[in-house]
């Protein structure tokens, strides 16, 4: 006898009239809640940009590579490192951020190396994340730079993937590297 398993929650979503629309919304209200939350309580720059696009990826297309746990992990720590090097490399650490001082060519060029080095690492260890592409922005044009500020900024990271990974599993959302249903 053949057991019939139940349709999972994206599929069911699909069927509906805006279906995925709602679950990504109400994913992302939820996690973006909860970090929001952390960051007032402590005091630190908890949301910031790329979450966005992140939490976008986790409920909108689970299965791909980009939304594997390990990949949002790894996507946005080498987003931080290669934009923190970028920083090093062109002298910008302590020049304020491009939003006070504007856009240089300096700025310029190490935005370019951070994208670069970021797209090139990422796809070296084969965990691409392009949410990952606006973490490096936000810390080589000097929007978050501090050691403080980027301990948060990862720390997030980790708090909406865990979160969003845990809702994705207990609604049955298959998730590329969580499930057994699909490849990560």
């Amino acid at each position: 006898m053949t057991t019939v398993r139940p349709p999972d929650a994206i599929a069911r979503l699909r069927d509906l009239p805006a279906g995925l629309g709602a679950y990504s919304a109400a994913l992302s209200i939820i996690c973006l809640a909860a970090v929001g939350a952390l960051g007032v309580a402590l005091k630190q720059p908890w949301v910031f940009p790329s979450l966005g696009p992140t939490v976008m990826v986790l409920a909108e297309t689970p299965t791909q590579p980009a939304a594997h746990p390990r990949n949002v992990l790894s996507g946005h720590v080498v987003g931080v490192a290669a934009g923190y090097l970028s920083l090093l490399v062109f002298g910008l650490t302590n020049i304020p951020p491009v939003t006070q001082e504007g856009l240089t060519t300096t700025r310029v060029a190490a935005a370019l190396l951070s994208v670069a080095l970021t797209a090139l690492v990422l796809q070296a260890i084969r965990t691409p994340h392009p949410p990952a592409g606006a973490t490096t922005l936000i810390v080589s044009l000097g929007i978050l730079k501090t050691p403080a500020s980027l301990r948060a900024l990862l720390l997030s990271v980790v708090v909406l993937t865990v979160l969003a990974t845990l809702i994705n599993r207990a609604l049955r959302v298959p998730q590329a590297g969580v499930t057994a249903d699909t490849s990560g």
